[in-house]
């Protein structure tokens, strides 16, 4: 009986069922694109190029790790390094000397800009020869001595460039000439230059490190047999020690040796996690939420179809079976529709990573049979409690009673779910109040739950809220005529109905809201310390990968100059509570008591004259010292950016560091510790009286440099905000989509049950204008509604967000407002407007087959 009342339910009444399709199809879809991504994230690897024919690589673990107690487990907690991590070079020479091992070959590679007649180039030791595999070898002439470089055959062919030629090039160690002692074979890496071992270590710029060691095994050695000795011989895989940073060694066999090719690789996994399972984690949730409000509409819809078949005798049990069969019919249907479309949104958005260079270009979309059974599962979950919950009151009511209840709404809410919507908002009120005291990444990390405990509690006060809108906005809609005072009725006897209409609104409004604005507000404090924190007169950037070492000293002698500062861009690691994070970080070099003639930082306490002054010193902004709780004087723990552990003394504290540097550290103790060591850009101020022109032309001159003013300093802005910028707007987009389209899916739902109130308004004889006009009326209250406690939940979110995450109160462009505000206006428009012309279509007389 149960399942053919399901079945016929699903038949007859297939606007209600389209509603809930249409719901549970955009849920699915949402968690399976983040499913994907996540899956992504934990899988992601790459095939290995350059140690193909190397069956044991060793390499410094590319992350930041640090252990806690959690009961009796150990959790780890890992950040990637902002920039490679290396190995001691000696270790080389440990692992030559195993039994097994046939040759060990040390491997690092360095960029070398274009110059004179040879191309850009990347530098490495003339040990690492051979890793390539068989043919990489010496094809012409002799290995190179302490002035000598090799070139592959492709490039010196192609430059015209023949063994005894002569070369100058520029590497992070230094500028000098070299003389061409022979060729190697064409590399499938591109164009690169031989050094001699001991040249290659003091041009790297990180002597005395590596990026890698390919292992050779002797004959008869299984890769196997020779990974557990290199292991043992390194102290095991270090790689998950407290506290690992550089020197955590990791023996790499099989796929994972494509990660020592592109470092990246851990930095890209992490954002694919965070992606897939803390944006995912609320999409689902947000998904869950929708699905089971629609859910709860359609059953609610049906309290009339539910009354009748207790007054004929059906059981409460055979009602509830009715509704989980109805469930088991459309859910698993609707998520399986969803799966199609979530693929595709995870694969636009993959490639918008890819393309944006967040993720390595080889790494491929892992989709997988788990994000799809999640989807279903969750939505027919989703569905089945919801359902449940909807139809438990009028299917445990006497028969005779469940008819009279079901010709009026219930007069107000049950006690238990007032009670629940209360608690939900105290938690929300709780956890901003508290968010008020966190720093920047904790508070932004409170944003999305705050604004999930005050949907939940609008979702279970909904009803209260409605009745709040009615009577405040029923005088002015009184004022309208006719229509709106009907609308102003209505909105008042009908508030579970208006509830359903506003909370959709409220989550688009409230979700779009938070995550739209915490970007507008990182880009405008950016966007402000930039200008008034850079008060240099010429930005000197690089052409190549970077300016050569000497080149802020060089600019300092151009004619007109009186201050010239080097900023290398790097980054560090910090611990933040119980978790990670990272910050950019400035490495500035000269002195840096003329520091603020280039970049007024607004220093609130000690001075950035006694930055350098010893070799662990470091300035903070403000916000970074707030997490860490330190002031002047006080050393602080930090990774560098190859993560290795330093304690610096803080020398000054300052305002300005969102957009310019959270950090700021002598250039040489950050230098031997990035992935390239050159400098990002020169600031140069000029002498009183000097001639602006006359100092860019010859500051112009310089090797690899081009000149612009002070708006290129954001030429090289931070990689990771901008990322971040775009994960948030692309998050709010998916989001708010998906909820957009749930708010017009329920107001349809809505109006299309109002069959039997609109007949009757037309038998009336309310015209057919004054029936548009009501419904207007009342889209408009929905609409103003949901955005008055849209934006209150966004505001109560953002205050404590933006004064931990920029220092500064939200910053709402009036051109991201309106026209969210427009648009939820027009969506309540539209979304009302064209199933009430469907309605008025049908002739008055028809209130006899409304009421079937």
């Amino acid at each position: 009986m149960t399942n053919g009342l399901a079945r016929s339910s699903v038949r007859f009444r297939p606007a209600s069922f389209a509603g809930t399709l249409v719901a549970l199809l955009l849920g699915a879809a949402v968690v399976v694109a983040c499913g994907v991504l996540l899956q992504t994230g934990l899988t992601a690897s790459l095939k290995p190029a350059r140690y193909a024919d190397t069956p044991v690589v060793v390499a410094a673990d590319q992350a930041v790790k640090i252990q806690r107690k959690v009961g009796t487990d150990t959790e780890t907690t890992e950040e990637a390094t902002p920039e490679r991590a290396r190995t001691d070079a000696a270790l080389a020479g440990r692992l030559a000397a195993l039994p097994g091992v046939a040759a060990a070959r040390p491997d690092s590679a360095f960029p070398l800009p274009a110059s004179g007649r040879a191309p850009a180039l990347t530098g490495r030791g003339f040990a690492a020869l051979g890793i390539a595999g068989p043919g990489d070898t010496l094809v012409e002439g002799r290995a190179p001595g302490a002035n000598e470089v090799v070139l592959d055959a492709d490039t010196a062919h192609a430059a015209h460039i023949a063994p005894g030629a002569n070369l100058t090039l520029t590497a992070p160690g230094g500028t000098a000439d070299y003389r061409v002692s022979g060729l190697a074979a064409a590399q499938q890496a591109g164009p690169t230059a031989w050094f001699a071992d001991a040249t290659a270590d003091r041009l790297s710029g990180h002597p005395g490190r590596i990026d890698a060691i390919a292992v050779q095994p002797r004959a008869g050695v299984t890769t196997a047999a020779l990974a557990a000795q290199v292991r043992q011989a390194v102290g095991g895989d270090a790689g998950a020690g407290a506290g690992a940073g550089a020197g955590a060694v990791k023996v790499l066999t099989g796929d994972d040796r494509g990660a020592v090719e592109h470092p990246d690789l851990g930095g890209a996994r992490t954002l694919l996690m965070a992606l897939g399972g803390s944006f995912g984690g609320y999409a689902t949730m947000t998904a869950v939420f929708v699905v089971m409000s629609t859910v709860a509409l359609a059953t609610g819809q049906r309290a009339r179809e539910f009354a009748l078949l207790r007054a004929i005798g059906a059981t409460p049990r055979q009602i509830r079976r009715t509704i989980a069969a109805e469930a088991m019919l459309v859910a698993p249907l609707a998520a399986a529709l969803g799966i199609l479309p979530g693929i595709a949104l995870a694969r636009w958005w993959f490639d918008q990573l890819v393309e944006r260079g967040a993720v390595p270009a080889d790494v491929r979309l892992d989709v997988g049979p788990l994000p799809m059974l999640a989807a279903v599962l969750a939505c027919t979950l989703a569905a089945l409690t919801a359902g449940f919950l909807a139809a438990r009151r009028p299917s445990r009511m006497r028969a005779a009673q469940a008819l009279g209840e079901a010709a009026v709404e219930a007069p107000r809410p049950g006690a238990v779910r007032t009670v629940l919507g209360l608690v939900f908002a105290a938690g929300g009120i709780a956890a901003a109040a508290i968010a008020t005291s966190l720093d920047g990444a904790k508070a932004a990390q409170t944003a999305l739950g705050v604004v999930m405990c005050f949907m939940m509690a609008v979702a279970l006060l909904g009803p209260w809220l409605a009745r709040v809108a009615a009577a405040v906005l029923g005088a002015p809609l009184r004022a309208g005529g006719a229509p709106g005072s009907l609308a102003a009725d209505n909105t008042r006897a009908n508030a579970r109905r208006l509830a359903s209409a506003i909370t959709p609104i409220v989550l688009v409004t409230a979700f779009c809201g938070t995550l739209l604005i915490i970007q507008s507000t990182v880009r405008h404090t950016s966007g402000e310390n930039v200008r008034a924190g850079v008060t240099a007169d010429h930005v000197v950037g690089a052409t190549g990968p970077g300016l050569p070492a000497g080149t802020a000293e060089r600019a300092g002698r151009v004619p007109g100059v009186d201050t010239a500062v080097g900023v290398l861009r790097t980054g560090v690691v910090y611990r933040n509570g119980d978790q990670l994070s990272s910050a950019p970080v400035l490495g500035v070099d000269g002195d840096p008591a003329r520091l603020p003639k280039v970049l007024d930082l607004g220093v609130r306490s000690g001075s950035l004259a006694d930055l350098g002054r010893a070799p662990d010193t470091v300035a903070l902004s403000s916000t970074l010292a707030e997490a860490f709780g330190a002031k002047v004087g006080d050393r602080v723990p930090l990774w560098l950016g190859d993560g290795t552990a330093v304690r610096p003394a803080v020398v000054a504290v300052y305002d300005r560091g969102l957009g310019v540097g959270q950090a700021l550290l002598p250039r040489a103790a950050v230098a031997a510790h990035v992935t390239a060591g050159y400098d990002s850009q020169v600031l140069v101020a000029d002498a009183p009286g000097a001639d602006r022109a006359a100092v860019a032309a010859g500051l112009g001159g310089l090797a690899g440099a081009a000149v612009t003013d002070r708006a290129g300093f954001v030429a090289q802005s931070d990689k990771a905000m901008e990322v971040n910028g775009w994960a948030n707007t692309v998050m709010a987009a998916v989001l708010g989509g998906f909820a957009a389209v749930s708010a017009a899916n329920t107001l349809v739902m809505t109006v299309l049950d109002r069959r039997r109130e609109v007949a009757l308004l037309r038998l009336a004889g309310t015209t057919r204008r004054q029936v548009r006009g009501m419904m207007r009326w009342e889209a408009l209250l929905v609409a103003s509604t949901g955005l008055a406690v849209g934006a209150v939940i966004a505001a109560v979110t953002l205050v404590p967000v933006a004064r931990g995450v920029a220092n500064s109160a939200p910053y709402v462009p009036p051109m991201l407002a309106l026209p969210l505000a427009a648009g939820a206006v027009l969506l309540c428009l539209a979304a009302t407007g064209v199933p009430v012309r469907a309605l008025l279509r049908t002739r008055p007389a028809g209130l006899g087959a409304a009421r079937q």
